[in-house]
């Protein structure tokens, strides 16, 4: 019986993935352009392992880039994935926990609530980089929030667009639900147990049904 479903933000709650992807891709142009399309492989990654992992010793570089971000996010647009709300109603109906696990962090979140106050009232917990010690693709995040609820992972379903949060969803041992927000059906589907647009393409009680009754 499926007890949860966890949802990545950027993507898959909110569509905002191809502004970030922007923002990102404008920054890694300047700043590492000898590595092309950098701003893909860093999803999922909290916005310190970013600077660990191409920053390291450049603390100049990190202060610019979080003031240009801070900037960024304050005039971002924040619109929910279609269908995602009454999808996310259709759960708590059934008593399905919900969460998200997200890598952003707490002063990007407060961005969001300003835009969107009532957020917070469609999930029973909201997890940010500040919960748990390595990002995605590592499990862990994924692990803890089903910790959270009581529930196994194999009771959990995780819904991710990017490849490196579709990995973490795998490794947790979870049935995972992808969305092609921001990457093809062919990057996706290999890592996924079920690939859609957008949440108006699912069945609640159909997608309950096959998460459950998985191999």
């Amino acid at each position: 019986m499926i007890k949860a479903a966890l949802f990545d933000l950027d993507g898959v709650v909110l569509d905002t993935e191809r502004q970030y992807t922007n923002f990102w891709g404008g920054q890694m142009r300047r700043y590492h352009p000898e590595i092309p399309g950098l701003e893909h492989k860093i999803k999922g990654m909290t916005l310190d392992q970013v600077f660990d992992a191409y920053f390291y010793g450049q603390p100049e570089r990190r202060e610019a880039i979080t003031h240009a971000l801070d900037d960024f996010e304050r005039t971002m647009t924040f619109s929910y994935i279609p269908g995602f709300e009454a999808f996310v109603a259709q759960l708590k109906n059934l008593d399905i926990r919900t969460a998200v696990v997200t890598s952003s962090n707490l002063p990007k979140m407060k961005s969001v609530y300003k835009k969107l106050p009532e957020l917070p009232r469609h999930f029973d917990r909201i997890l940010t980089s500040e919960d748990f010690a390595r990002s995605k693709p590592h499990p862990d995040c994924y692990l803890r929030a089903a910790a959270t609820f009581g529930a196994e992972p194999s009771a959990c379903v995780g819904f991710e667009d990017s490849v490196n949060g579709l990995k973490a969803v795998r490794a947790a041992g979870m049935y995972a639900v992808a969305l092609t927000t921001t990457n093809g059906r062919d990057v996706v589907q290999p890592l996924s147990d079920r690939v859609v647009d957008d949440f108006t393409q699912l069945n609640v009680n159909e997608l309950l049904h096959a998460a459950c009754c998985q191999p």
